[in-house]
């Protein structure tokens, strides 16, 4: 085995929205390299099935309700003496303007606010045991246009949600950034990456997406596994080359960001402001 290269055995990983596409095969090659993999979903039947193949445990929970979140926190909590590495996965893009029960907009819940909480609730947990948090974004982040007044998106055109979905994937890479800058010295490291274009389920209902993959005969994109790759690499390699905070694009340090993705004022403003929507602060 590569010297650089962790041995999982005895380490605990949850990899959220993990049901189906490249978290499921995530959770899966995990597995494979000995690690405890908790398989968060939203659908009960495909988190059980990708859990049974995965020998992994599942654990059921909707982003769509922060109530949802605040109880997988406490479930993984109760079952897990130590989580080695938090894989923020679930999220996506959705076409028209939608709420969710707590009265976010869905995009804005579902790939920021809810990953944010549980990393917050989870991260005493994750400090203890030295791990590592790894969060999904996309080179979509160029596209943002992030306003700290306007976090739920109601001004301005939807536009089928992209910029929506955009502005949250810079947002995923300002919060890890912050949650570096946070965690410097105690052995936490923080990291964000791009999968690449993932032949998955994601933007299953936009019109464009359905027909490039008719013209396409369904083969565009990579195939959940590759798309995994990032994944995999980040939470099972010792060194992966780059300070904590890195944003990698595939498995290259550094990928395309938007001007702003750098701005450490604007990642603490950012922290601050979803501390208060969950209504959670700092120690």
């Amino acid at each position: 085995m590569n010297d650089n290269v962790k041995d999982l055995a005895g380490r605990t990983i949850v990899v959220t929205g993990s049901s189906s596409g490249l978290g499921a095969a995530a959770a899966i090659e995990l597995a494979s390299r000995g690690a405890t993999v908790a398989v968060v979903g939203r659908n009960p039947e495909r988190t059980k099935a990708v859990a049974d193949r995965a020998g992994g445990i599942p654990f059921v929970a909707d982003f769509d309700h922060l109530q949802q979140v605040r109880e997988l926190a406490d479930a993984l909590l109760t079952r897990f003496d130590r989580i080695d590495v938090l894989a923020n996965n679930a999220g996506g893009l959705v076409t028209s303007r939608v709420r969710t029960t707590d009265g976010h907009d869905r995009v804005f819940q579902s790939n920021h606010l809810a990953p944010f909480l549980l990393t917050t609730l989870l991260l005493p947990r994750i400090t203890k045991s030295g791990g590592r948090v790894i969060s999904t974004s996309s080179n979509s982040n160029t596209i943002a246009r992030l306003d700290l007044n306007d976090l739920d998106f109601d001004r301005g055109p939807w536009a089928g949600g992209w910029q929506a979905y955009g502005t949250t994937k810079l947002e995923t890479i300002l919060f890890i950034r912050e949650l570096a800058r946070r965690t410097a010295g105690t052995g936490v490291d923080a990291y964000a990456f791009h999968p690449g274009y993932v032949a998955s389920n994601f933007g299953a209902e936009i019109a464009i997406m359905k027909f490039a993959q008719v013209i396409s005969a369904g083969h565009l994109g990579l195939s959940p596994e590759q798309g995994a790759e990032p994944l995999v690499f980040l939470a099972s390699t010792k060194d992966v080359g780059a300070p904590s905070g890195t944003y990698f694009s595939r498995m290259k340090a550094n990928g395309r960001q938007h001007r702003t993705a750098n701005d450490p004022v604007l990642a603490a403003a950012l922290w601050a402001a979803s501390e208060r929507l969950v209504g959670r602060s700092s120690n």
